[in-house]
This record gives structure tokens, C-alpha cells and sequence, in this order.
């Protein structure tokens, strides 16, 4: 699409194909594989696809290959693999690109299945592992050198929202060789600025913010042609973590509300964090644009706003926040966020359960901690349904 129309657009026109019959909403391809009109061409596409040409699901799909241009270019990215899961494309991404006596610099506040991915699997393998404080730059300039393959990190880390000076980690990065690599599932897609501070690659889970509605699992990981249909497309349509096309022409309907759904959940967000600021029954409410939160001017720099999640810290501990959490009428009680309804975690038992205790206190996951993943319902609803909640306690 012409670079001269608006994200909002590209996000609902990006990367359109359309078959012989002209179809106004995408097609959706549920094909495993694909018909060639003679030998000689079956020959030739195996030898090199052009890119409206397909061969197998697993290596490519035309709904999804949609999916892959509209939202890569959304970002401001060259090209962009889908896989079957936000872990998915980590796991891909990192593995794709990673060999054993390589090194490895990542932010210590990392969700708990990308530590796994890093230290037991990689690690596994001979790949070094340095974690450092994200918040840090002078851990970062100290942890970095000329031996360092790859650094990794969540731009706003899951769940106690640290912020990253990116454009410093980028920096020093790229003085060294080093490839960045960044999970930018709590920045949302619309509010991603990866790319604007120089991230090589950028994963999203698909299924936070661009799904929206918890129904789909999936993931993208955006960065340059040469990356991503190289190490990448080769690494994981070998492997088998390629999106399905259903999934796929789910997300791309789903794209066309994105930008409506993220920034309204954004700014009730920030609201609610604002009024909660002071209560009582609270020891803190953070928001990464916030000006309570602790990174708030890297955070201003960086992005207009700050995704679509806050946490609060309720007095008492485990006790007072499971009375807390089950006091809630509207908000629900699970594990996922960025859905359109407003969720509650509680990631010191659930989500970041397996951590231990000493991992928990470094990363700031105490037992009064709840994750709050803004939905779509009324604000004002909300934040009353967390003041008599609170009143609960």
C-alpha cells in the first residue's frame, strides 16, 4: 500500500490480495497445499517462490502471507513471519537465529516462558546467557561487548511494567554487531516503538492486542526481508510453528477495529490509574505514562501511551488481594490480557507461579501485585467496580 496513506488505513487496506472473483473481505485459503499446472513449474517454485506463489501451509498461505504484509508494515518493518503462538515466534526467532557459543544479553524481567526458552533450552544447547537490570543503561553498556550475538528484551516488561530506554539499548547494541530483538506484547501494536528506536526485530503476540476478544493464539515476528525470509521462514516452516489461515483471516478482520480498541483501553488505562493514585487500600497504581511510574520520562519518550495494562498493589498481602480479586463484578478473573473485557491477575500465584521466591522479589511480583488488563467495558464502570472492590479488603 502507498506509504502515503495513515497507519489507521494501512491497517484495514495493507497487503490486500484478492482472487479471480474480487471479493470485498479477504478470502480465507483453508488449503494444505497447492496445484501446479505442469512438472516444469512444480520444479521451478520449489527452486524459487515468487511472492504471490505457495506450496505448502506450512511454508506460506495467502491469507496468512495478508496477514504477514498488513501488520509488518503497521509496524514499520520490510516483511513479517506468522507463527502459531506469541511463543512461537520468540521461540522461532531466537532459535533461527542463535547457534551454540553464541551470547545472549537480556532484561531479567522476562516472562516466565521466554526465561525458559533462554536458559533451559538455549542454554541447553551452548548458547550464553547474560540477564542484567533492564532499567539499567550502564548494566547494559557493561553486560554488551564484541562477543554478544543477540540482546533481548520486553520494551514494558510482564507484569510489573518496567520501562527500557530502547534507544539507548539499540545503541550500544549496534556499536557492538549485535542484533536486537524485542517482545513487544505489553507496548501493543499500535503503540510499538521498536522500530522508530532501532529494533532489528519485533515479536507480537497476536494474541493480546490484535485479536482483542480471546478467541485466537498467535504470534509475528516483523523485521527485514533478509532476516525473515531467511533464518526465519527457513528455521520455522521446518519446524512447523506456522499460523493457520483461519487464525490468520480472523486477526486481519480483527486489525480493521485495532486502533479503536487499543487506544480506548489506553486511555481508560491511564484513567483509572489517576484515580486510583493515593487510595488507602493501595501501596501503589502504576502506568507506564503515568507520571507515578518510576521510568515515566523514558516511557513519555518513547511512546504516547503505555499499552493497555496497569497494576496496583493491594496492602495486606495474598489474603487482602484475593479478597480484592474476588469482590470484582466486572472485571474476570484469568490469566491472558488485552482482551475486550477487563481482567485481574494475580501473577504471583498464577502466571509467574514457578518463579522463585528470590526471582519474585528481584522482579517486583509481591503477593499484593494484580496485573489489570483494561477492557472495553464503560471506565466509569470499572472503576467503580474496583473501588467496592477495594472496600471489600
Amino acid at each position: 500500500m502507498p506509504k502515503k496513506f495513515t497507519k489507521a488505513t494501512q491497517l484495514v487496506h495493507g497487503g490486500t490480495r484478492r482472487s479471480q472473483y474480487g471479493e470485498v473481505s479477504e478470502a480465507m485459503f483453508l488449503t494444505q497445499g497447492f496445484v501446479y499446472a505442469t512438472a516444469e513449474e512444480a520444479e521451478q517454485r520449489f527452486i524459487k517462490s515468487g511472492d504471490d506463489e505457495f506450496i505448502y501451509a506450512r511454508y506460506g498461505n495467502p491469507t496468512v502471507r495478508m496477514f504477514e504484509d498488513r501488520l509488518s508494515q503497521y509496524l514499520g518493518y520490510e516483511d513479517g513471519f506468522a507463527c502459531a503462538s506469541g511463543m512461537a515466534a520468540v521461540n522461532g526467532a531466537l532459535t533461527a537465529l542463535l547457534k551454540a557459543g553464541d551470547k545472549v544479553v537480556a532484561s531479567r524481567a522476562l516472562f516466565g516462558s521466554c526465561l525458559y526458552v533462554l536458559e533451559d533450552i538455549l542454554g541447553r544447547f551452548g548458547v550464553g546467557i547474560t540477564l542484567v537490570d533492564g532499567t539499567d543503561n550502564a548494566a547494559w553498556d557493561a553486560a554488551i561487548s564484541d562477543d554478544t550475538t543477540l540482546v533481548f528484551l520486553e520494551s514494558i516488561s510482564n507484569p510489573t511494567l518496567e520501562v527500557i530506554d530502547l534507544r539507548h539499548v539499540c545503541d550500544t547494541a549496534h556499536k557492538h554487531g549485535a542484533l536486537v530483538l524485542v517482545d513487544d506484547a505489553m507496548a501493543t501494536p499500535v503503540f510499538s516503538y521498536a522500530h522508530a528506536c532501532g529494533a532489528d526485530l519485533a515479536i507480537i503476540s497476536t494474541t493480546k492486542h490484535v485479536d482483542g476478544q480471546g478467541r485466537m493464539l498467535g504470534g509475528l515476528i516483523c523485521g527485514s526481508k533478509e532476516l525473515i525470509r531467511g533464518p526465519i521462514e527457513t528455521y520455522i516452516k521446518h519446524t512447523g510453528g506456522a499460523m493457520s489461515p483461519f487464525t490468520a483471516w480472523t486477526h486481519l478482520k480483527a486489525l480493521e477495529t485495532m486502533e479503536l480498541r487499543v487506544r480506548a483501553q489506553a486511555a481508560a488505562a491511564h484513567k483509572i490509574c489517576e484515580t486510583l493514585q493515593g487510595h488507602a487500600k493501595l501501596t501503589a497504581a502504576v502506568y507506564p505514562t503515568h507520571k507515578a511510574h518510576p521510568q515515566y520520562s523514558v516511557a513519555k519518550s518513547q511512546s504516547e501511551a503505555g499499552g493497555t495494562v496497569l497494576t496496583i498493589e493491594v496492602k495486606g498481602g495474598q489474603a487482602a488481594c484475593f479478597k480484592f480479586l474476588n469482590a470484582l463484578e466486572v472485571a474476570t478473573i484469568s490469566n491472558n490480557f488485552a482482551d475486550a473485557k477487563t481482567i485481574a491477575t494475580h501473577p504471583a500465584t498464577t502466571t509467574h507461579q514457578r518463579l522463585p521466591q528470590e526471582q519474585k522479589d528481584m522482579l517486583g511480583i509481591t503477593d499484593g501485585l494484580v496485573r489489570f488488563s483494561v477492557g472495553l467495558e464503560s471506565v466509569d464502570d470499572i472503576i467503580a467496580d474496583i473501588k467496592q472492590a477495594l472496600d471489600a479488603v
